[in-house]
C-alpha cells in the first residue's frame, strides 16, 4: 500500500511540474467531434465569465484563384448579416441579454470570430455561433451591400501611404504565393466583388465547416460541460471535402526594391528579408524572436545610436513574422531625414553582419530570453487574452498546445544557432527593400 502511495505521489509530483514549466499555467482540454470540429476548453478563475472563440483556418493564403481574392476578409463582415433563425439585429439583441459584444478578424492564415460574456449563458453563446457557422443566409442585394462596405474600407485604408507601401512591397516580395496580396485584397478584385455572389457562396461552402475550426472557451467552465454543448450544437455540422493548394514562392535571387515618392510623412525604410513558416520544433523562429528583440528594441545599442544619439531615426524595431508558410521578418525605421536612409540601411546591416560573425553576448540572451517569456506570462490575465492567445498557435499549427511547445523551444536557442539564423535568413538575394522619401526614387542600394 505505501508502495502504492508513494508511486502515485511521485507521478503527481512529476505532472504538477512539467505544468508548472509550461508557459499557460493552465490545463488545456481538447476534444475532437467526429466531424473533426476541434473544442479547446481552458478553465480560468474568472468568476461568471467565459471567452468564447471560433478559430477558422482560413485567411488570404487560402484565396488561390485569380480575380477573387479578399474573400476570406469579407466574411468576416458578412458572418454578422444574420440567418433565418437569427436576424443580424436578434443576433445583437440576445447577445446583449447575455453581455457580450461579438467581433471579428482576419489575417494571412486565419479568421477569429470572438465574444466574451455571461458564464451562466454559455449554451446561448453555443446556440448562436452554431447557427451562423451552419445556416449563414443571406441574398444577392445583401452581399452587394457588404461588398461595398469593403470597398470603402479598403479605400479608407489605402488613404495611408504607409498601406499604399506595405501592399506594393509584399506584391513585390512574392511573385507566386498567395502572401502577395493583402488580407483586403487586389483593388481591381474589390471593385468586382459585387459580380462574385455566386463565388461567395461557393468560398463558405468550401471552408466554413468543422474541420477547418476550432472553438476555444476560456473561463469559468468545466470541459464536460463544453464538450457536451459543442457535441449538441455543433456535432450535427457536416464535414467538407475541399483543400486548396497554396502555390510554393520561388527562392528568391536578387535584392528588389519598392518606392513611394510623398513629402506629406516623415521618410521611412522598411527591410523585408525572406524568412521561414512558423514552426514549434524548429529553433529558427525564436532564435529570430530573440535576435530582432536583441537588435532593433527600444533598449538595443542600435536603437540608442540611432534614435537617442544621433537622433536620425524617430523609431526602429523588427521582427518575424508568424505564418504558416515563410514570410518576412521585417525591420522598420522612420527617419528624420531622407538624406540619412541609406546610412541608417547601412547601419542596420552592420549591426546583422556583427552578430553573423560574433554572434551575442550570454547575458543579452538569457535577458532577452526572459523578458520575452516575462512580457507573454504578463499579458495572458483574463479570458480574453488567453483564447486569443491560444488561438495564434491554433492558427499555425490547429493544436493549441503548441503556445507551450514555442516557449519551451525559446530557452534552448544559444549563441550558435542566432549566428545560425542571421546567415540564413540576413542575406541580400532574400531581401526587398521598400522606402518612402520627397525623391522620386528610393536612393538605396
Amino acid at each position: 500500500m505505501k508502495t502504492f502511495l508513494l508511486s502515485a505521489l511521485l507521478v503527481f509530483a512529476a505532472a504538477t511540474a512539467q505544468t508548472q514549466s509550461k508557459i499557460l499555467p493552465y490545463p488545456i482540454y481538447q476534444k475532437t467531434l467526429s466531424n473533426g470540429l476541434n473544442i479547446v476548453t481552458v478553465p480560468f478563475d474568472s468568476p461568471g465569465l467565459a471567452a468564447f472563440f471560433v478559430v477558422v483556418r482560413v485567411g488570404s493564403r487560402n484565396e488561390v484563384e485569380k480575380g477573387v481574392t479578399g474573400f476570406a476578409h469579407f466574411f468576416e463582415h458578412m458572418m454578422f448579416r444574420g440567418t433565418e433563425k437569427y436576424s443580424s439585429e436578434q443576433y445583437n439583441n440576445i447577445l446583449k441579454s447575455v453581455g457580450a459584444n461579438a467581433n471579428a478578424n482576419t489575417s494571412l492564415d486565419r479568421t477569429i470570430y470572438h465574444m466574451t460574456g455571461d458564464a451562466a449563458k454559455l449554451e446561448t453563446m453555443f446556440e448562436l455561433e452554431s447557427d451562423r457557422f451552419m445556416h449563414l443566409k443571406y441574398s444577392e442585394a445583401d452581399f452587394k451591400t457588404e461588398a461595398g462596405a469593403v470597398k470603402g474600407e479598403y479605400t479608407k485604408n489605402f488613404a495611408s501611404p504607409y498601406q499604399q507601401l506595405y501592399e506594393n512591397m509584399v506584391n513585390t516580395a512574392f511573385t507566386t504565393h498567395t502572401y502577395k496580396h493583402t488580407t483586403m485584397g487586389f483593388f481591381k478584385d474589390i471593385v468586382d466583388m459585387p459580380n462574385q455572389y455566386q463565388y461567395s457562396l461557393e468560398f463558405f461552402n468550401r471552408y466554413y465547416r468543422p474541420e477547418y475550426s476550432t472553438v476555444v472557451i476560456v473561463g469559468d467552465v468545466k470541459p464536460e460541460q463544453t464538450n457536451a454543448l459543442a457535441e449538441k450544437y455543433f456535432g450535427n455540422w457536416k464535414r467538407g471535402t475541399y483543400v486548396s493548394h497554396v502555390p510554393v514562392e520561388p527562392v528568391q535571387d536578387s535584392t528588389r526594391y519598392v518606392h513611394l515618392q510623398n513629402n506629406s510623412i516623415p521618410p521611412s525604410l522598411s527591410l523585408n528579408y525572406k524568412g521561414p513558416a512558423f514552426s514549434d520544433s524548429a529553433l529558427d523562429i525564436p532564435s529570430l524572436d530573440i535576435l530582432t528583440t536583441i537588435l532593433f528594441s527600444n533598449i538595443s545599442p542600435l536603437y540608442k545610436k540611432l534614435v537617442l544619439q544621433e537622433q536620425k531615426v524617430r523609431s526602429l524595431y523588427g521582427g518575424a513574422t508568424d505564418s504558416r508558410d515563410p514570410d518576412l521578418i521585417s525591420i522598420e525605421a522612420s527617419l528624420i531625414k531622407k538624406d540619412d536612409l541609406q546610412y541608417v540601411k547601412d547601419e542596420i546591416v552592420k549591426a546583422i553582419e556583427q552578430v553573423k560573425r560574433n554572434g551575442v553576448d550570454e547575458k543579452s540572451l538569457a535577458e532577452t530570453k526572459m523578458r520575452l517569456r516575462n512580457s507573454f506570462a504578463m499579458s495572458i490575465d483574463n479570458p480574453s487574452t488567453i483564447a486569443n492567445a491560444l488561438a495564434h498557435y491554433i492558427y499555425l499549427t490547429g493544436d493549441p498546445e503548441s503556445l507551450n511547445r514555442s516557449y519551451a523551444l525559446l530557452d534552448k536557442v544559444t549563441i550558435d544557432d542566432i549566428k545560425s539564423a542571421a546567415k540564413k535568413y540576413f542575406v541580400p538575394s532574400s531581401l526587398t527593400i521598400a522606402t518612402i522619401s520627397a525623391d522620386a526614387e528610393g536612393g538605396v542600394k
